[in-house]
């Protein structure tokens, strides 16, 4: 998902100088972009909305999968066409040498989470002004996202060393940030009109080990920085919370409770990648299907409303017919309600390129279709059984004029999951919530009328 510039507002001062910004990756790259644009505006700098209004244009890169690396190198070479004056940063910055071999013109090059190095970068060429009145800033800085929801990321780097990836040598071991720190940014956020809050991190359940769960106080009490922690915190906060790759550590088990009070969404989002044990060892990966699936019949017993949300992988080098057929299994017995998959692709530093067995392309796609053909069938089975159901919805659009509405159920992330249509929304606007009786589905979405306002 790319951040363009039709993405950001200018300021009115055109005196000040302007900065582009183009954020392509994942939301934890998007939170990177945003805190880079509060720093430049806290500065004084203007945030400029095409290539030419702008006087330096920053490329925020993903380097994960070779095809993000090409869609990042093109970024970059759009940026130095159109403007000339081209700064980049994120995952595929951390490969500086080679963005300087292919775009030697580029004014510097830094890694992930480096948001001082590229102001620096920013200020020697392009100083910035100082404006007593339009440095002014929400407290939680500016925001890519619409003003209802916001991403809220809790760590930097990850632990494991999964042989299909590159994150940790790009973006470091697990760095937690303060449990008081977090608390408070959520609630700057929920004060200013956020209604939604999706927890980020590359293992959020992790949060806090780096830290030994150091506490720290907020509202005069105290917390640990912990998952259940930060989590019971972030549900006194009175909007929804939304919690993303979340690795399915015991103390997982903690938080179905706060599911059960309505503290937290009943949603999860767990990157379980596969489920046949030989293939998970080769992704150096710990899990057990069986155990995985009594934990998820708990869980659901706790809170039959659930949501549970997972990606795979198929095709991983020395994927066996069996192999594949057991994840097949898994997933007609776990019944997730959403999942991605990807037909796996090598990328460049990662172990998995090494391991023996790799697959042809088309017996990848073969098994991609497969997997995605049986999780649409559990999907389209799970929504029908929703007719006839309310359901609160959080709008994200309204047509004006016809009164028709595009929102979410707890069930929908933002751009991944599904979407709640509904007509009679006249008067209603985005961000608010509104309750639906739900009237038809298909594979993915839902639809209905809007009973209540």
């Amino acid at each position: 998902e790319a951040a363009g510039y039709d993405d950001f507002a200018a300021s009115p001062d055109a005196k000040s100088p302007r900065v582009g910004l183009v954020s392509l990756g994942c939301h934890k790259t998007l939170v990177d972009a945003e805190q880079i644009i509060t720093s430049l505006r806290a500065e004084g700098y203007d945030i400029a909305p095409d290539y030419h209004s702008a006087d330096m244009v920053i490329v925020n890169t993903c380097g994960f999968i070779d095809a993000a690396r090409e869609e990042s190198l093109a970024a970059i070479g759009e940026a130095l066409s159109e403007n000339g004056k081209v700064i980049v940063t994120g995952c595929l910055g951390a490969q500086s040498g080679l963005i300087e071999q292919r775009y030697p013109k580029v004014i510097a090059v830094t890694g992930p989470h480096a948001k001082t190095q590229v102001l620096q970068q920013v200020r020697t060429p392009l100083p910035p002004p100082h404006h007593p009145y339009t440095d002014l800033l929400p407290p939680a800085g500016l925001k890519l996202t619409p003003r209802h929801y916001a991403y809220i990321k809790i760590s930097e780097g990850c632990n494991h060393r999964c042989s299909f990836c590159i994150i940790p040598s790009l973006r470091g071991d697990l760095v937690s940030r303060p449990v008081d720190e977090v608390l408070r940014e959520a609630e700057q956020l929920a004060a200013g009109g956020v209604n939604e809050l999706l927890v980020i991190s590359q293992d959020t359940s992790a949060y806090g080990v780096d830290l030994r769960h150091a506490h720290g106080a907020w509202h005069d009490e105290r917390y640990r920085a912990h998952f259940v922690d930060l989590a019971r915190g972030l549900g006194r906060l009175g909007v929804w919370v939304r919690l993303h790759y979340v690795y399915p550590y015991p103390h997982v088990d903690d938080i179905i409770p706060l599911m059960a009070q309505g503290a937290l969404l009943p949603y999860l989002d767990i990157p379980f990648q596969h489920a046949d044990a030989q293939v998970l060892k080769a992704m150096r990966r710990p899990a057990s299907a069986e155990n995985v699936l009594r934990r998820l019949e708990a869980w659901r017993a706790q809170v039959p409303e659930l949501c549970l949300r997972s990606t795979f992988i198929v095709g991983f080098p020395g994927e066996t017919e069996q192999a594949f057929e057991t994840l097949l299994t898994f997933l007609r017995d776990a019944q997730l309600d959403r999942v991605g998959a990807f037909a796996y692709s090598p990328v460049a530093g990662a172990a998995a390129n090494q391991l023996p067995g790799a697959l042809p392309e088309s017996v990848k796609q073969e098994r991609l279709a497969a997997l995605m053909a049986v999780q649409s069938e559990i999907s389209a089975r799970k929504l029908r059984a929703r007719i006839g159901d309310e359901l609160t919805i959080l709008v994200d659009e309204v047509d004006e004029a016809t009164g028709a509405v595009v929102g979410r159920s707890y069930a929908d992330a933002p751009q991944i999951d599904g979407v709640v249509r509904a007509t009679g929304g006249v008067g209603v606007a985005v961000g608010e919530f509104v309750d639906v009786e739900i009237h038809a589905a298909d594979a993915h979405d839902l639809s209905g009328e809007i009973i209540s306002l």
